[in-house]
């Protein structure tokens, strides 16, 4: 047998595990969406959009007060935990790329983007929950930004370190201030990947659940008392989904659907912005 023929033999069995590996994986993929739109679509109505989350063994209620915690939670989430990692992301390249701080930042963010969520919501649960005696929307909200600040960090150095310096060097032999400089040809240039990744950073902590089982808990009624428990729909889905009432285990059906919609919805524009020229 040639070189020539050995590699070609190489290649196809290289080729052939790769489609295998992708076929299993996607026929999973594709069971899982079945099943949730199966069973999501069944369990849709007006009510749902509507209605609280009803009590043990009626047949009405909907997820309104989950719908509007969890947009609450994710909204402030996002609101406080972007700026700090946008911010950041900037000094970690622009200002102190080669220093021993920014190396430390770095390895712990690292540490952070590979850390179980449900240690940042016992973190949260033993510094705020415990001293203050109870559980908060709050609360959600703080587990929820530790987990997206990593996110937005290194999606914000990782763009910014693709902006060529001779950019920067034009901006300074221009007369350019470094700040003037960072937001008129860094950021510009990085800002469609920046915006991808808020925006899977959005889509990660939307579906969260063991960060909010320590901190925000769960809340039957419709309420926007960020100071109290908080209904939210990752919390609603595994009580519903576990209790014995065949409404229960339909309305977590139709939350899972939700979620999942939403979630591809925001991966789908974070490929837009991606793609997109500014």
């Amino acid at each position: 047998m040639t070189l020539y023929q050995r590699r070609k033999m190489a290649n196809m069995i290289a080729l052939t595990l790769s489609l295998m590996a992708m076929a299993f994986g996607l026929i999973w993929l594709l069971w899982i969406l079945e099943t949730t739109i199966v069973k999501g679509f069944s369990a849709l109505s007006w009510s749902l959009l509507t209605e609280s989350t009803p009590a043990a063994g009626s047949l009405g209620g909907g997820l309104l007060n989950a719908l509007v915690g969890s947009l609450l939670l994710v909204f402030f989430a996002t609101v406080l935990g972007t700026p700090i990692g946008l911010l950041a992301g900037i000094y970690l390249v622009e200002y102190g790329r080669f220093t021993w701080l920014a190396k430390v930042v770095a390895f712990v963010n690292d540490v952070l983007l590979a850390g179980p969520s449900i240690v940042m919501g016992l973190f949260v649960y033993a510094v705020i929950v415990v001293p203050t005696g109870g559980y908060s929307g709050w609360a959600g909200v703080v587990a929820l930004l530790l987990i997206q600040i990593p996110i937005v960090i290194r999606t914000t150095e990782n763009m910014l370190l693709l902006v060529p310096q001779t950019l920067r060097e034009a901006a300074f032999a221009l007369g350019a201030p470094k700040w003037k400089m960072i937001l008129a040809i860094t950021l510009k240039a990085a800002r469609a990947g920046i915006m991808t990744g808020i925006l899977l950073g959005i889509a990660r902590i939307t579906g969260e659940t063991a960060p909010l089982l320590f901190t925000a808990l769960n809340n039957l009624f419709f309420s926007v008392d960020m100071s109290g428990p908080m209904a939210n729909l990752p919390k609603m889905i595994y009580d519903f989904a576990m209790s014995p009432y065949p409404r229960w285990q339909e309305i977590a059906w139709a939350g899972v659907l939700l979620i999942t919609m939403g979630v591809l919805f925001l991966n789908i524009l974070a490929r837009f912005f991606s793609r997109k020229k500014f």
